[in-house]
């Protein structure tokens, strides 16, 4: 078994010098920053362009005159040319930087989600959960670095962060349908190298990493308490190298979701501001094949279907998790602007304002309900309530007001209880929550954006190539409520779909289940040597 990991990880080694290397020979696009960001970047507040563009042969008159016209000043002003050029590459650093920020804070939700998960399961299995936590950042961040982020934005140009050559339309893999050109994967990018070696390109790895590595996270609290550590590893791959990738090149890097509206008028093609569906909906409904095949925990449910209660060890743990992913989710929706000049990006304050509203509404309406129903407040489903109101308005936050933004995440609290207890009644266990909170209030949010979105925002005055705001149902687009559906059906194929199967088939070879006898006695020892809490082994 040793001999066959260490030549494995040779054969890993021996890929990633080799990609590497090929990689080198490419034209870089712009490693140094120096001319990503220039006079052609500079903005008026009104989101037009100072410089005025050349026009192709056989252009409107006017347009050619007013080049040729700026072409005469700037041959007599240099210094106004050369300030251009500084006005530009500013705004472009300015974006730059508030995407990397909000990147930092979306990172930093990946200690919320251990401490969520760890405190909501027991202290026998602390060390084991808090490590699936920790690891799968790592992980995650490896294989999507190896081609995940090749596959999904190989082929997508990102405007607002001025000239990023490498992410070009051509590399997008194709198929004609209907007529109709609907795109795959993106086949550019691996490793970061060649003409990835760019400012602007690693700043969107960056940023798209961590949204990434919040949806591989989802699973681990699904399947806690039960998971063995080499089946979680293999997972781990699976979901940031090829799961996640291929469903977020359709939604987000030009693939065919993205583009129906342009192709059969549906909308502006399914849109997800912020990751509804590509983040929280991909991972929560991965969690619940996972939860499927991996069955429940022991104990959890008696013969007649009724429920054990297995309670958590530490509650003030679980929620100051919570109040850390409400934290990090300022970096979430409001860093998917990807700027904050330009373009109706200042937009940016109400995106934040109607984000954490929704957790206001969603940590309300779940209280009232379990109050209704237990006649008490139970704490770790009121942060889960919180929770499920900033996934219900991560797709939507960046279309609608502050009293809609409320009301998405009221209903989505009122969602995420009835769900737990909808999936309680199917004996699918969830120690935290992931599933509800995520897979349905996940999908719901991507339903918002089709229902709710009043076509007030103008990001650059065009949605997926589609010109114009986007509106949803009760605002008189019916069209963008039907690209929604097609979306939510596509991500429950797909990720509960491809991750049934992949679930299936790994269990059957390798196993994903610890003994019965190291889940009675904590996966901690068994699985990674070290107690959580060595001082009182019997806690529970």
């Amino acid at each position: 078994m040793k001999t066959a990991g260490v030549l494995s990880l040779k054969i890993l080694f021996a890929f990633i010098v080799l990609c590497m290397f090929a990689g080198v020979s490419s034209l870089f696009a712009d490693p140094s920053g120096h001319s990503t960001g220039t006079a052609a970047d500079a903005m008026d507040a009104q989101g037009e362009l100072f410089l005025p563009q050349k026009p192709a042969p056989g252009a409107d008159p006017a347009a050619v005159s007013a080049y040729e016209d700026f072409q005469r000043k700037a041959a007599t002003e240099p210094l106004a040319v050369k300030l251009a050029d500084s006005v530009g590459q500013n705004r472009i650093a300015i974006n730059l930087m508030w995407t990397l920020i909000t990147g930092f804070l979306v990172m930093f939700m990946q200690a919320g989600f251990a401490l969520v998960e760890t405190g909501l399961c027991r202290a026998k299995n602390a060390s084991h959960t808090m490590l699936m936590n920790f690891l799968i950042y790592v992980i995650g961040l490896t294989g999507f670095w190896i081609c995940g982020f090749g596959l999904m934005f190989g082929a997508m140009p990102v405007t607002s962060l001025g000239g990023t050559p490498g992410l070009s339309p051509e590399y997008e893999v194709t198929i004609d349908l209907f007529g109709k050109t609907f795109g795959l994967f993106a086949w550019n990018g691996f490793f970061l190298t060649g003409s990835s070696y760019d400012v602007g390109i690693y700043t969107i790895f960056l940023f798209q990493m961590v949204f990434m590595d919040t949806a591989a996270t989802i699973p681990t609290g699904a399947m806690a308490e039960r998971w063995n550590l080499k089946s979680f590893y293999v997972f781990g791959f699976f979901l940031s190298m090829f799961l996640y990738p291929i469903f977020g090149n359709w939604a987000w890097g030009g693939g065919w979701l993205s583009t129906l509206g342009v192709n059969f008028g549906l909308g502006h093609g399914y849109v997800d501001f912020a990751g509804s569906g590509v983040v929280h909906a991909v991972g929560g409904l991965c969690a619940l094949a996972g939860a499927i095949v991996i069955g429940p925990r022991l104990g959890k449910y008696n013969a007649d279907g009724s429920v054990n209660p297995i309670p958590a060890h530490h509650v003030p743990m679980a929620l100051l998790g919570a109040f850390i992913l409400a934290f990090g989710w300022f970096g979430f929706n409001p860093g998917s602007t990807l700027g904050v000049s330009g373009g109706g990006l200042n937009r940016v304050g109400i995106v934040a304002v109607v984000t954490m509203l929704a957790g206001a509404g969603g940590a309300l309406s779940a209280t009232a309900l379990i109050i209704w129903k237990a006649g008490r407040p139970d704490p770790t489903m009121v942060a889960n309530g919180m929770l499920a109101g900033l996934v219900a308005i991560t797709a939507p936050s960046g279309f609608v007001s502050a009293p809609i933004g409320f009301l998405i995440g009221a209903i989505a609290g009122v969602l995420v209880v009835l769900s737990v207890d909808f999936f309680d009644h199917l004996k699918i266990d969830d120690p935290v929550g992931a599933i509800s909170v995520h897979g349905v209030c996940g999908s719901f949010g991507v339903l918002s954006v089709g229902i709710f979105a009043d076509g007030t925002a103008n990001f650059g005055g065009s949605w997926n190539g589609v010109a114009g705001n986007v509106k949803g149902a009760i605002f008189g687009d019916w069209g963008q409520l039907f690209a929604q559906l097609i979306g939510v059906a596509t991500v429950i194929v797909w990720s509960f779909g491809v991750s049934f199967i992949f679930f299936k088939i790994l269990h059957k070879v390798m196993g994903m289940r610890v003994s019965e006898q190291v889940e009675l006695d904590g996966l901690d020892l068994d699985e990674t040597g070290i107690m959580g809490y060595p001082s009182f082994p019997t806690v529970e």
